[in-house]
């Protein structure tokens, strides 16, 4: 057994600090007229930070015994002093610190490539400086993407620009953000602006970055039109075209048709000419906003929701591209079990689910993206008996962010539609029915897929899978939808 004595070891160190006697290296930190000099000692730091190891590695002390110099001009000295104390003594102190002095530890520390700081800071101001963040997001902003370490703070920023782009977009000018955050901004589903605005908002920073171009593009020559698209190489891919009304393409696309490749503006042209051409495996769907919070979901998202409630109310699609420019939201749905946050007993699906119409299943299927469920216009009740209903249906998705492999699947024998089973969760004849496999200690942890009083089979590879997770909505007519 060996004993861990690290606060005297720690004390002892830092002691070294005060050391004017047997030190070998000073550090000159900060610039004119804020300059100190600090006595440090060559092992320590070589082993503590790799970015002093390879300064100290060209700056030995020489034959005539000088001591090694470091200059660090970019920290300053307080800045130094926090540093320095937790590279001897391993403590970092921030209770008393402003939180614009942790930023500036933050940056030296990666500096000097002190990554378990580096990682811990990045946290620190995430979880407890997140107010003081938006308040000087372009400042932490410019900042994080200044340094390729600081994932986390690049993250965040990009989560606040996400969630609430007006807000922050308010706060600093966006066309001086830098090109691969305007990448990480525009890749994402959540980002919470129509397409037509992030179009806009694309062209305007293109536009920053050549200011010699004329706003106009009717006024661009082919070498203008040039320029513009490859300033924009790395971002056009990113946007949604498809996702646009007639009247947008009209009047905001058409005019950059040259921006554009040439197949994509032709397929593009086509699919608002000819309401009957599919959209094709690259089509993305569209960004999930969150509207008047329709759902709750930890399962699906808006467009999911959108092509459910499509199905629900039997609209006939006749321009295919319409759930791509069109959510369709005349329902809220309810909560009623989440079986991470409630549990997977039986028992617990049928007190919360029992007796209410015209409820909607989803269920992640463990380890992969695709998603089952049921819509039960009926009620699910805890007996072991048939439901019968006319309207009830079941499905399956992919991922969330495709049509491609979707298929819905309708009731075949009425008397059949719902399987009410004590024992089981939500049941779909024998087609769909989430239970409890043999020797499961959770509860309802699978789903079995088969064919026999739906038109459809969802899977024909396999019959049984493992969940990860299933919601129970009920849905409720929104008020001021016809």
């Amino acid at each position: 057994m060996s004993s861990q004595f690290f606060p005297k070891l720690s004390q002892n160190y830092i002691e070294l600090l005060d050391d004017d006697e047997y030190y070998d290296v000073t550090i000159e930190a900060g610039e004119d007229p804020n300059v100190n000099i600090f006595r440090a000692h060559m092992n320590i730091l070589c082993y503590r930070s790799p970015y002093l190891r390879r300064v100290l590695a060209s700056n030995k002390r020489n034959n005539d015994n000088i001591l090694a110099h470091i200059k660090l001009p970019n920290i300053s000295p307080e800045i130094l002093k926090i540093i320095l104390k937790y590279i001897y003594g391993g403590i970092l102190s921030l209770d008393e610190q402003e939180s614009s002095d942790i930023l500036k530890i933050l940056i030296a520390a990666d500096e000097l490539l002190l990554q378990e700081i580096v990682e811990y800071l990045q946290d620190y101001l995430v979880e407890n400086k997140s107010k003081w963040i938006v308040q000087h997001f372009e400042l932490v902003h410019q900042t994080g993407f200044q340094r390729n370490n600081l994932i986390k703070i690049q993250q965040f920023c990009t989560n606040l620009m996400a969630k609430s782009p007006e807000k922050i977009f308010k706060s600093f000018d966006f066309t001086s953000l830098p090109e691969k955050s305007l990448i990480l901004l525009i890749k994402r589903n959540d980002l919470q602006m129509n397409e037509i605005e992030v179009w806009e908002h694309v062209l305007k920073w293109g536009l920053a970055q050549n200011p010699t171009l004329i706003p106009d593009p009717d006024t661009w020559t082919d070498e203008d039109f040039k320029i513009m698209e490859n300033t924009l190489k790395e971002c056009l891919p990113l946007i949604r075209f498809f996702s646009l009304s007639s009247k947008e393409f009209l009047q905001k696309v058409h005019p950059y048709k040259k921006l554009l490749k040439h197949q994509l503006y032709e397929n593009l042209l086509n699919s608002y000419l000819d309401p009957e051409i599919e959209p094709n495996d690259n089509v993305s769907f569209p960004r999930n906003i969150q509207v008047d919070e329709i759902i709750d979901s930890k399962i699906v998202n808006l467009n999911i929701v959108s092509t459910i409630s499509r199905w629900i109310d039997k609209v006939e699609i006749n321009d295919k591209f319409s759930q791509l420019r069109e959510l369709y939201v005349p329902y809220k749905f309810k909560l009623l079990l989440r079986a991470s946050k409630d549990g997977f007993n039986p028992g617990t699906f049928h007190t919360l689910c029992d007796d209410k119409a015209f409820t909607i299943t989803f269920v992640k299927i463990k380890e992969t993206e695709e998603i089952m469920g049921g819509y039960n216009p009926s009620i699910f009740i805890s007996s072991d008996s048939w439901g019968k209903t006319k309207d009830s249906f079941i499905f399956t998705f992919k991922n969330i962010y495709s049509f491609k492999g979707s298929i819905i699947s309708k009731v075949n024998e009425m008397d059949c539609a719902i399987n009410n089973h004590r024992e089981h969760g939500p049941g779909f004849g024998n087609d769909l029915i989430l239970y409890a496999s043999k020797g499961s200690i959770t509860g309802i942890n699978a789903i079995i897929c088969k064919k026999e009083y739906y038109d459809k089979k969802l899977n024909d590879i396999k019959e049984e899978f493992l969940i990860e997770d299933y919601e129970v909505f009920q849905i409720v007519k929104r008020k001021n939808i016809k």
